[in-house]
């Protein structure tokens, strides 16, 4: 075998199918593939016509690398432009790491201010539950019809969902005065 075959061999024998690729990073082959559609991850190469691979997509180290900073950027809540954006600095080391460290910063204020919203509908759903009186009818049930008066609060009602959201902090949502009710 000649030095080029062998090297050929080599690139071939260290490249991954998408479906290792997937299995080496927990990440499905129909999410690579829309990865790749969206930008996020290059378009791969594919084996050449006759070649053990012909035709399938293969990825190098350089592709595990990236599809695991993915995963890990997107189990964090960042959104894909996020990621886009981190990957394109991560793409230029010499760029000030004080851009990653306004998008992290942006990012957390979006987690701290999602978290508000999730603790202020934890209560609302407690207050709701702690009205069900058990063993009626589910006629009478106190659960929805707190969940259809609420629902007609937010159908009819012109406030912001802000102002829903402070209201369901205070455990006063769905009485506001200016809540038409039906």
């Amino acid at each position: 075998m000649t030095r080029r075959a062998q090297l050929s061999r080599t690139v071939i024998d260290t490249t991954l199918t998408i479906g290792a690729l997937g299995e080496r990073t927990g990440v499905t082959s129909e999410t690579i593939r829309y990865y790749e559609r969206v930008g996020v991850m290059p378009v791969p190469t594919r084996g050449a016509a006759g070649a053990t691979h012909a035709g399938y997509r293969r990825y190098g180290s350089r592709d595990v690398d990236r599809l695991a900073f993915v995963r890990r950027a997107r189990a964090l809540g960042f959104s894909l432009d996020e990621v886009r954006d981190l990957l394109s600095l991560a793409d230029d080391p010499s760029r000030p790491c004080a851009e990653v460290d306004v998008l992290a910063r942006a990012h957390l204020d979006q987690v701290v201010a999602k978290l508000a919203q999730l603790a202020a509908l934890e209560t609302e759903l407690r207050r709701v539950i702690g009205e069900c009186r058990g063993g009626t009818a589910v006629a009478d049930c106190r659960i929805l019809h707190a969940l259809g008066d609420q629902m007609k609060s937010l159908i009819l009602s012109p406030r912001s969902e802000a102002v829903a959201v402070d209201e369901l902090a205070a455990g006063t949502f769905g009485r506001h005065p200016a809540t038409l009710t039906l």
